[in-house]
């Protein structure tokens, strides 16, 4: 018997016997152990050599490395850190809600009430500042957006400041905001506050640079006692700005009577270039329950807050209403960052109506969204009217920030 010509089919007559047939046929033994490529190849049966692949062509190459590039880039550019700080609308709290089971606002030591209707304290959220950098996709996605603003970093951030520096303003900010807003909600409702009145410096280039001095306490504004910050306030908003006026203070526990020269306040009255730091006594306990919140905006939703707690009327009435503003201690309202991204989340958060501070009014117009109505306010007694009239369906007449 013949030799067989291909190792594969030796391999197939060994396994099967001498007498076996051969697994490959004679027909195919032409091509039996050849690449499945080069038969595919020549599926004609021509016998030619199958053909080389092609190289490929230069404009090829090219736009594939064009194409990687661009792919490079694009990535580069999603994940590229940039100098700008995008401010969008934040969450909102109800200051007449709870938190974790608990009342927002709590209050002991005297008689609170039940209400209904949401008060909602609007906020902003800032990326791009220390420690939350933001990237083109997300500079670009603010450039779009009616309710986000795009500014340069250092517009908002002051430079160089560090996260937890940030944070420990911010807190700060939102514990003197309380503690204004507290006393502001109480003498608003009839209660008296007092407080010691203790000077935490004075104002370069005023009169009383250089009089008084860290650590006096203030007992008497020209001969009248002064037994509370508000107090204060009245007595140098009806005194001409230049008098000479005497200050009666404590100064390591002895009396001691300083004359400081008043200067001019910009909204009238007399301004005494006195930091004070008042230590109120508070009439009844309140607690306020809110920490991931920062900053001195949350004043004003605060008092009305307080109000709405302490007095029998249920002055919301079912309504949502939203507001921002910062509390002086004497009621003042005064203007905040982000108004636009304020109003815009009220909206989304099912208020109807908004209090804004009437400083705010020029950025206000225009930016309202639809179904949203704002009404400007400059006091807390302007608030708690704005409130009552809004729960007893008689707001149609509230001064807004066009008219």
């Amino acid at each position: 018997m013949p030799e067989p010509s291909h190792p594969s089919e030796t391999v197939a007559r060994a396994q099967a016997g001498a007498d076996a047939e051969p697994l490959v046929s004679p027909v195919d033994d032409r091509v039996a152990g050849a690449d499945p490529a080069a038969v595919d190849a020549d599926a004609d049966g021509d016998g030619a050599a199958p053909d080389a692949p092609m190289a490929p062509s230069p404009r090829s190459v090219t736009l594939s490395i064009a194409v990687l590039v661009t792919l490079l880039l694009l990535t580069v550019l999603v994940f590229l850190r940039v100098p700008y700080a995008v401010s969008a609308p934040g969450p909102t709290r109800d200051t007449l809600g709870e938190v974790d089971g608990r009342p927002l606002i709590e209050v002991e030591g005297t008689a609170t009430y039940e209400s209904t209707g949401e008060l909602l304290l609007t906020t902003v959220s800032v990326a791009g500042g220390p420690g939350y950098p933001v990237t083109l996709p997300q500079v670009v996605a603010g450039w779009v957006s009616s309710a986000r603003t795009v500014r340069p970093v250092e517009a908002v951030f002051a430079p160089d400041i560090t996260q937890d520096q940030l944070d420990q303003q911010n807190q700060a900010a939102m514990t003197s905001s309380q503690e204004s807003a507290t006393v502001a909600a109480l003498e608003e409702l009839g209660y008296e506050v007092p407080a010691e009145l203790l000077v935490a410096g004075a104002v370069e280039g005023t009169g009383a640079a250089g009089v008084v001095q860290e650590g006096d306490v203030l007992v008497a504004f020209r001969g009248e006692p002064v037994e509370s910050y508000t107090a204060l306030i009245g007595a140098l908003d009806t005194t001409e700005p230049g008098t000479t006026v005497t200050l009666s203070v404590l100064r390591d526990g002895k009396p001691l009577d300083l004359d400081v020269v008043t200067g001019e306040r910009p909204d009238g009255g007399s301004q005494l270039g006195v930091f004070i730091d008042p230590q109120f006594d508070l009439p009844v306990d309140v607690t306020i329950r809110i920490d991931d919140i920062g900053g001195p905006s949350a004043g004003l939703m605060f008092a009305l807050g307080i109000v709405d707690h302490l007095t029998p009327e249920d002055e919301v009435a079912g309504e949502v209403v939203a507001g921002t503003g910062t509390m002086d201690v004497d009621g003042a309202v005064g203007p905040i960052g982000g108004i636009r991204q304020k109003l815009a989340g009220a909206e989304r958060d099912g208020a109807d109506w908004f209090l804004a501070p009437s400083d705010n009014c020029a950025e206000v117009v225009g930016h309202v969204p639809d179904g949203l109505r704002v009404v400007r306010v400059a006091t807390l007694a302007e608030g708690r009217d704005a409130i009552e009239a809004i729960g007893a369906g008689t707001a149609d007449d509230l001064a807004t920030c066009t008219g």
